[in-house]
């Protein structure tokens, strides 16, 4: 078995024991996988943790605690190494379960929500060394009624897995056609950074890329574009004119692509870095503050086009980076909620 292959066989017990989301089970397989030394990234404030114990007690307990009845589903498994020869797993899916305690501040609703998630798992001799993950939480902000920013230009949805319904791949890892995947994507991401430094939105050379039905499933707070013109609409287009200078700080930053089959996978941590030097993003006044960003994407390609991209930006480190406290406002929110404290916004759980 070639070593993609068993990486993506080696993380399986982790998955399902978070589809059933079996305590023991999980940190049975914590143990296995992770080492005292396995660094874990998660989104903003989730922050870093070390080691097998604190990934389970700072990241799934408190989950657990609100979701009692929790469970995982992946829509998108595939693995790969880096143009350095760095080993990773990318995991794409959504977490579901019933909101019945406050979570991060967020107001539970009774009712069944679902959050995405996309998880990359570095992978050493057997052992997972490394996580960098992003869990949409302004998706359970917007389902709780509590999402105190502005709205989203995109449309906001329950996000579906892939098309072809094939992004669970096991079988041979075919690098020649792995390649060929990935390097559709740099190629496509390198046109994109020629623009606006090089020219209008004809040196994007977008067509060359992209499907004619194409679909960008932006974090929630973008939302979702359909099409070229939806794509560029309601996400390049504002993205591009408050942060010019997309693209131009490479030295700085470091991103991991694997491929595997038709999809395509990139982490990060950071993997942007660019100045929010005018108006038109989100709502964001321009503040003439260079921002690094967190966006873990998976791509699939049919037919040597890109049809599907799924997105996940750390939208909440962002607002933090320039002085926003989006848990702050949401507090506020909370003051005339049943359950929260009216001068402080806090749960009284």
């Amino acid at each position: 078995m070639d070593k993609h292959s068993k990486n993506k066989v080696l993380i399986d017990p982790l998955r399902m024991a978070m589809y059933d989301f079996n305590e023991r089970l999980l940190r049975k397989e914590i143990e296995r996988l992770f080492s005292e030394k396995t660094i874990s990234r998660f989104c903003y404030p989730l922050g870093e943790k070390i080691g097998g114990e604190n990934y389970f007690k700072e990241f799934y307990a408190p989950l657990q605690r609100a979701f009692p009845d929790i469970e995982r589903r992946d829509t998108i498994l595939i693995a790969g190494s880096t143009e350095e020869g760095v080993d990773w797993v990318g995991c794409c899916g959504y977490y579901t379960g019933t909101f019945v305690d406050t979570w991060l501040d967020i107001h539970p609703t009774g009712h069944q929500v679902a959050m995405r998630f996309h998880e990359f798992y570095r992978f050493e001799e057997e052992k997972i060394t490394e996580v960098q993950a992003l869990w949409d939480l302004p998706e359970i902000m917007i389902q709780a009624d509590s999402w105190p920013m502005v709205p989203s230009l995109g449309r906001e949805w329950q996000v579906p897995g892939p098309a072809k319904q094939d992004g669970i791949i096991y079988g041979p890892h075919n690098e020649n056609t792995s390649s060929a995947s990935r390097k559709i994507v740099i190629d496509m991401l390198n046109a994109m950074k020629r623009h606006p430094s090089e020219g209008g939105p004809e040196v994007m050379e977008m067509e060359r890329f992209w499907h004619p039905k194409m679909n960008w499933y932006g974090p929630a707070g973008i939302g979702t574009g359909r099409g070229i013109e939806g794509f560029r609409n309601w996400h390049q287009i504002p993205f591009l004119t408050a942060m010019p200078d997309r693209g131009q700080n490479v030295d700085q930053i470091k991103c991991h692509f694997i491929g595997e089959e038709n999809y395509v996978g990139v982490t990060g941590w950071p993997n942007m870095i660019q100045t929010l030097s005018d108006g038109g993003w989100m709502g964001i006044a321009p503040s003439g503050k260079k921002i690094s960003m967190r966006s873990l994407d998976f791509w699939r390609i049919e037919n040597g086009l890109i049809r599907e991209n799924w997105v996940l930006v750390d939208l909440l480190d962002v607002y933090d980076q320039i002085g926003v406290d989006v848990f702050a406002r949401i507090r506020e929110f909370n003051k005339t909620k049943k359950g929260f404290d009216s001068e402080t916004g806090i749960s009284l759980k």
